[in-house]
This record gives structure tokens, C-alpha cells and sequence, in this order.
């Protein structure tokens, strides 16, 4: 670890009002690929969240809280051309943490670039309106900042989850307080370095690792932040509102999902193919949006089953260095929980596996990609998120069963409609239940510009887009009246 931070960052340090400091206890951070301890990260607890949150009060009460848009702007512009200069060195330290494949992990850098650029665009373009009322009066509203902002975010897609929630937040003004996933926090702590070299105030951004328990109770309890945004399971999302309320506090949750694609009789197979695939096994299917329910209709069930068949055949799985197109798991602890789902479906059909490499390290978390058919809707494995490259083949005769089949688990993140049919896609469309609703495609690239969030028990708010600009601010009115 020494080598990958030397002269950047200290792995075991946090960042408080512009000071890097460490601390007495740490916890061990381990490479899953090998499941070696590679180096150790701080362990904050409550009283470095209580510094940190008193930082960031005091970055809004000085040069940051009195920055302009084109200010900020420009500050998240430069943010993001140092992650562009830093790309190979921030994906590297994400496979390494993460255990995703080393192209995977350069993706999701080009992507917090891009956030960076495109909330460094959007600073100083939102805008109050005015309002017609009653003689003589003039009414107008602004925008503000909330305040300051507490981050909670996962270990699958630290660099992502960056951008468009912290992104987003320094974008309106608010002070950060972010406490990233004990097992991946060496980009989240990279970025922080990046940020104060681009130029943003001390206090501005600060970000406290430790364990969720620990940092992350104490964070949703603090009576000094005024906006939670938290990407994690849905126990602890419950929990992380619960502290929230105790303040008062609005919550932006996403919980992950259950997320179909859903094929009709007149879908283009070969088309698709590809998108039900790689959004299964993405991550090794650690993915709050990945695809683990596909739903085939009957009359083409045979020929998508033995497509993807032949496809998952072909999958590898292996560390993270060799890009293969799976990765290991992120611990020994989720690999077991995805082992246990596939013991759960042992009365099912596994229709194809894939392999992990001879050569994959004897310590690293590995487990081989199934595609499993046989359940009924109401199987475990086709209700509840494996968060593992497992995906489930469903059938479905017509287009009420398949709505019903999708709706059918309380969760709506992402949905993938494939027709040729246009009638059909706006039914569908406007009938799932999800945050997102592709056509012939899924994830759309990524989409930086899309909001995202779910419905039901994924979730609640919007991030990614304009749209999260409004849920990290105030909107004021302001009624004067001048006769």
C-alpha cells in the first residue's frame, strides 16, 4: 500500500477542516482479490464525526459559504480534470480496494470526472423564478444551500457514488461531512487530496472512515448536519432514517433493488443479449441496479435461455489485475451470503456456470457466475438481492403477467422493457414500478445527466442529474411588497 499512496495520501489518515491527522485504532483493509491485509485505515468514531461536522459549519460561515456558483463551479471543473490526470492511478487504487476488474474500475474514475464536469457546468445555472401575485407586490424564490451534508456511501462503486452525491452538494454550497465504506475507502480518501489541490476551502469536504456502527451512527445522529444521503442495504437505510428523524432531517435513501428486463416475442435477442448479461455480473453482480431477473416470454424462452447459457459458459472470474469480466467478491463475509442464496436455490435448474481461473489467489472471494432458471416469482431468489453474479430466467405468457411479476417485490429501482413494439413500451413504461425505465437498452451508459433513485423499499430522492441539485437545497420565497 505504501507504493500505490506514496506522496499522494496516507492511507490511514482522515481529513478535518483541511488537517490530516490519524488515529489510535484502525482497521485492517484487506485486498479481495487475495484476501491478503494490505494496510490499515483510521477508525473515527463519534468525536472525529463531531469535528468534522463543526468544520464544515465553519467552511460555510467563511471562504466557502461565501463563494459564488461560478466560484464553486470552477473549483469542481479543476476537481475534475485532476481525476482525468490521475485516471489509471485512481482506477488501480479501486480494483485493489474493490476487487472489480481493472477496466471496470477505470470506467467508474472516467465517470467521477464526468461528474465533476458536469455539476462544475451546472453551478451557476440554477436559477429562483419570479411569481405573479397581487399588486404591489414583487415575489421571487432562490435556491440555497442546506447546510452541511453528511455522505454515507457504499463499498461497490466508492468513485461513482462520489460524484453524484458529493458532487452535487459542494455544487449548492453545502459543507461535506463524508464517511466512506470500511472496506473500500482509498479513493474516497484519494479524491479528498485531488479536491484540496484543485483548491476547495479547508472544511469544505472532510471525510472520516471508520465502521458503520461507529462513524456512521454517529454521523446520522449529529443534531449538526441537515441532509443524510446514504447508498446501502435496506436494514440499515431503515436505521439511517430513523437517526435522521430524531433531527428532523430529510434523507435522501438507495437501497437497492431487484431490477428486471423484461423480453417480448418481438424483442431483437441478439440485441439484448449483451445488456442482460454484463448488468448481471457487473461488479460480480454487486451492483444495487444490476439485472437479476430476466423475464422471457414464453414463446421465446428456450432460445434466450440457451443464448445466455452459451454466454455464461464464457464467463471468468479472477483478481481484479487480470481484468476478466468478473472480479472476486468484496469479503470472505458476502461471499458467504451469496453462497447461501445459491444453496437456497438448489431445488432449481442451473442452466450454466461460469469458472473461476486456476490461477485466482487461494485467499481471494471468488464465486463462479450462475444463470438459474426453475423458480416462480415468489422464490427467494427471485424476490430478495443476492448482490452476487446470480441471475434468475423467468417466463411469462402476456403483458399483465409480466407487470405483475416485476412489481411483484416490493423493490423498484431499474427496469429494462425490449419490444418492437412502441404502443407496448409506453404501457410498460408507465406500469413499472421503478425509478428508471429503459427501452431496448439498460443503464443507458450510465447517464450522469439521469436522475436516479427508486420507489417502494429501494428507496427515496433522486441523485445523478439536475434533479439533485434540487434535493441538496432550500427553496426560499421572498415577498416584498412596495405598493
Amino acid at each position: 500500500m505504501s507504493d500505490a499512496t506514496a506522496g499522494w495520501f496516507n492511507s490511514s489518515e482522515m481529513l478535518i477542516g483541511g488537517v490530516w491527522s490519524g488515529t489510535t485504532s484502525r482497521l485492517p483493509l484487506e485486498n479481495p482479490s487475495t484476501g491478503a491485509q494490505i494496510g490499515e485505515i483510521a477508525r473515527g468514531t463519534s468525536s472525529e464525526i463531531d469535528a468534522a461536522v463543526s468544520a464544515a459549519r465553519s467552511a460555510l460561515q467563511g471562504p466557502w459559504g461565501r463563494s459564488t456558483a461560478v466560484e464553486r463551479g470552477r473549483i469542481l471543473n479543476r476537481i475534475g480534470q485532476l481525476v482525468k490526470t490521475h485516471l489509471e492511478d485512481l482506477a488501480r487504487l479501486e480494483a485493489l480496494d474493490v476487487g472489480k476488474p481493472l477496466s471496470q474500475a477505470r470506467n467508474d474514475a472516467v465517470a467521477l470526472a464526468r461528474y465533476m464536469e458536469f455539476y462544475g457546468g451546472a453551478a451557476d445555472k440554477i436559477m429562483g423564478e419570479t411569481i405573479p401575485y397581487m399588486d404591489g407586490y414583487t415575489v421571487y424564490t432562490l435556491r440555497e444551500p442546506l447546510g452541511v451534508t453528511a455522505h454515507i456511501i457504499p463499498w461497490n462503486y466508492p468513485m461513482q457514488i462520489i460524484g453524484r452525491s458529493v458532487g452535487a452538494a459542494l455544487c449548492m454550497g453545502n459543507a461535506v461531512v463524508l464517511k466512506p465504506a470500511e472496506e473500500a475507502c482509498l479513493t474516497a480518501l484519494a479524491f479528498a487530496r485531488l479536491a484540496e489541490k484543485a483548491g476547495l476551502p479547508a472544511g469544505a469536504l472532510n471525510v472520516v472512515p471508520g465502521l458503520g456502527e461507529e462513524a456512521g451512527a454517529a454521523l446520522t445522529a449529529h443534531p449538526g448536519i441537515q441532509h443524510v444521503s446514504f447508498t446501502g442495504s435496506f436494514s440499515v437505510g431503515q436505521a439511517v432514517q430513523k437517526a435522521a428523524s430524531e433531527n428532523v432531517v430529510p434523507v435522501t435513501l438507495e437501497l437497492g433493488g431487484k431490477s428486471p428486463q423484461i423480453l417480448f416475442e418481438d424483442a431483437d435477442i441478439d440485441a439484448a443479449l449483451p445488456f442482460l448479461v454484463n448488468a448481471g455480473i457487473q461488479n460480480a453482480g454487486q451492483t444495487c441496479s444490476a439485472s437479476s431477473r430476466i423475464l422471457v416470454q414464453s414463446a421465446r424462452f428456450d432460445e434466450m435461455a440457451g443464448k445466455m447459457a452459451a454466454r455464461y459458459r464464457q464467463l471468468r472470474a479472477g483478481p481484479a489485475e487480470a481484468d476478466l469480466e468478473l472480479g472476486p467478491l468484496i469479503s470472505e463475509r458476502q461471499k458467504q451470503i451469496v453462497e447461501g442464496y445459491l444453496r437456497l436455490g438448489a431445488d432449481l435448474e442451473t442452466l450454466a456456470t461460469g469458472r473461476v481461473v486456476e490461477d485466482a489467489p487461494e485467499g481471494g472471494h471468488y464465486v463462479a457466475p450462475h444463470l438459474i432458471a426453475g423458480a416462480r416469482p415468489g422464490h427467494v431468489l427471485a424476490q430478495e438481492e443476492i448482490f452476487g453474479p446470480a441471475q434468475v430466467l423467468l417466463p411469462f405468457d402476456t403483458e399483465d403477467e409480466a407487470v405483475a411479476i416485476a412489481n411483484g417485490t416490493g423493490l423498484g429501482l431499474v427496469a429494462a422493457v425490449w419490444s418492437a413494439n412502441g404502443a407496448r413500451q409506453m404501457r410498460m413504461a408507465k406500469q413499472l414500478h421503478a425509478g428508471q425505465v429503459f427501452v431496448n437498452n439498460y443503464g443507458a451508459g450510465g447517464g450522469v445527466e439521469l436522475p436516479f433513485g427508486g420507489t417502494g423499499k429501494s428507496g427515496h430522492g433522486r441523485e445523478k442529474g439536475m434533479e439533485a441539485l434540487y434535493s441538496f437545497s432550500q427553496l426560499k420565497t421572498v415577498a416584498c411588497l412596495h405598493g
